[in-house]
């Protein structure tokens, strides 16, 4: 039976693997779920003529608000989030696919007072943090301590700025390669932290300065990715998960976050001008 809500239109900006999927399945299903797709971005036109018609190709971001999305859904670079996230959330609901970006307080401020001043919803996907519901709300009764989320790739899965950068043709086994503030953390590997820094904006008290991040290379993980999330609260409270995702060598993405990002969509509805995990 077909969904009889309102149809929410979605603006997709970026194609890599992620937003593919995230297209065809809105194409696919999208009748069902209450959802159509009203434009794709890419920097490169090359694979959006390939895969999708010429009326759902988006050439020049800036003319975004022609296509009359209700919701934009960013899978690309966090620099679309610095450059064009007021003006999303000016005009429409914004989930965020590079929660990295928000690492930059006065960015993360303007994007929190835009949603509000608009009546926008700020969504920040969940991704592959397992239990980021349970932190936001422990965090939220001044009950959670530490966190502490650890995430252990094959080495080809990374994609790290210098100084983190290596020759990976070289070593075997487990590094520790960062363990530190995920403040510290998000510049130098924007791509591989999503998960972090959902986690530090499910716990504000601690935030991106208080949250511990690591990321650590195994060679030995040539199927999965494995993150480790560590919960501390008061009177000896804990909680410790750990979340094998499965993926390929040199995926920056398990496919497991795949249909967790399709889930955050469909909670994607309007929850007021407000930062929203989902």
């Amino acid at each position: 039976m077909a969904n009889t809500e309102t149809v929410i239109a979605v603006g997709i900006v970026g194609f890599g693997h992620l937003g593919e999927y995230l297209a065809e399945r809105i194409q696919r299903e999208g009748a069902s779920a209450g959802l159509q797709l009203a434009f794709v971005w890419n920097r490169s036109k090359e694979r959006l003529r390939e895969k999708l018609t010429s009326d759902l190709i988006l050439d020049d971001l800036t003319e975004f608000t022609q296509r009359g999305a209700d919701l934009i859904v960013e899978v690309c670079h966090p620099d679309i989030v610095r450059d064009f996230g007021e003006r999303f959330l000016c005009h429409a609901h914004f989930l965020v696919g590079s929660p990295s970006s928000l690492s930059d307080s006065t960015l993360e401020g303007r994007l929190r007072c835009t949603a509000e001043l608009h009546g926008k919803t700020l969504y920040v996907p969940s991704g592959a943090l397992w239990g980021g519901v349970d932190i936001q709300r422990l965090s939220e009764r001044g009950g959670l301590k530490s966190l502490l989320v650890r995430m252990s790739k094959h080495p080809s899965c990374f994609r790290l700025a210098p100084p983190l950068h290596h020759d990976w043709s070289e070593g075997e086994g487990r590094h520790v390669l960062f363990s530190g503030p995920v403040h510290d953390l998000c510049p130098l590997a924007p791509n591989n932290v999503n998960t972090m820094a959902a986690a530090a904006l499910a716990a504000p008290d601690l935030g991106f300065s208080g949250v511990t991040g690591e990321i650590v290379s195994d060679t030995e993980l040539s199927q999965y990715h494995i993150v480790e999330v560590e919960v501390t609260g008061h009177d000896g409270f804990t909680v410790t998960t750990m979340r094998r995702n499965p993926a390929q060598l040199g995926a920056v993405t398990g496919s497991a976050t795949y249909q967790s990002f399709w889930s955050s969509i469909l909670v994607c509805k309007g929850h007021g001008g407000r930062v929203f995990l989902c």
